[in-house]
């Protein structure tokens, strides 16, 4: 059973035939469904529903002899609202499904990024026509939680807000340069680093490292695709399951200056959400590749 069902809607999903009557519904009342023949003759099905705005789930398998479909996967899926990144990405099938995952290097996180491509069979079907596997397609980035927390905002004022973005521009600047083999730029990069230390290291002793720290984009666990999250949010909306009925919250955060739409169950977060509040919790991230020239 997929742990990260709770996170659109279905915390009491438990026993098996409970997942085996949810599976059966999708298959019978989808939203979308997609077809793809691989090289090898198989016929490969999916089928897409929606239980609120912004929340549903994917069920993939491949069709038998007969035309019954023989389940390979399923997994939850929260819509990514806004653009994250135009940066190049990378995709790769998972070794042991029809599945993909994608890394992204952003130089505004500091870490290459690696997610679960939602959109896997749309990317099937641009491989299978010769469009690129590779490019800078425009991509969202969206995560399902299983624990989080409000926390209240730094106190900043719009000076201090705008002297933030200005420096953050500048490190994105001086990391694509260092990137490209500038000297220079790798000699400030490893300077700032050192300052940042200093400061942290000196404050830190009368403050509290969160009132110090306003957001991060870090690997959580083992798991390549999991990450511990803080951002500002942006937006937010309280969406209800139309199957079950629980409520779900959708938040538009904004992590270091990167836009990433997170959904949690409304039993597992702690706290209330607000526009300029921050999010606190640790995400399964998935990625959709927007792909401009296809119809589906």
């Amino acid at each position: 059973m997929h742990q990260y069902l709770r996170a659109v809607g279905f915390s009491e999903i438990r026993k098996k035939k409970e997942i085996k009557e949810l599976l059966n519904t999708i298959v019978h009342n989808s939203d979308q469904k997609e077809y793809i023949e691989t090289e090898q003759g198989t016929v490969l099905i999916e089928y897409h529903a929606l239980f609120s705005d912004s929340t549903g789930m994917t069920i993939r398998g491949e069709l038998d002899d007969e035309n019954q479909l023989m389940l390979d996967f399923y997994y939850p899926i929260c819509i990514g609202k806004n653009i994250s990144t135009n940066e190049e990405a990378g995709i790769e099938r998972h070794a042991d499904k029809e599945s993909f995952g994608g890394i992204c290097d952003d130089n505004r996180i500091g870490v290459s990024l690696i997610f679960f491509v939602q959109n896997g069979m749309e990317y099937m079907k641009n491989s299978v026509k010769k469009k690129p596997a590779k490019g800078s397609l425009p991509l969202y980035f969206s995560g399902l939680s299983l624990q989080g927390k409000i926390m209240l905002p730094i106190r900043k004022n719009e000076t201090e807000r705008k002297k933030i973005k200005e420096t953050a521009l500048a490190r994105t600047q001086l990391i694509e340069a260092a990137r490209h083999g500038d000297e220079s730029a790798l000699e400030n990069l490893t300077l700032d680093e050192i300052d940042t230390y200093t400061m942290i290291s000196k404050k830190i002793l009368k403050e509290d490292v969160f009132s110090l720290v306003d957001t991060f984009f870090m690997p959580y666990g083992i798991e390549c695709d999991q990450y511990s999250i803080m951002g500002e949010i942006e937006e937010f909306s309280l969406e209800t399951n139309k199957l079950t009925k629980e409520e779900i919250y959708v938040l538009v955060l904004n992590c270091n200056g990167m836009s990433v739409t997170v959904c949690i169950n409304a039993k597992d977060l702690l706290g209330e959400p607000q526009i300029g509040r921050r999010f606190k919790g640790n995400i399964w991230l998935q990625g959709k590749l927007e792909y401009a020239y296809t119809n589906l």
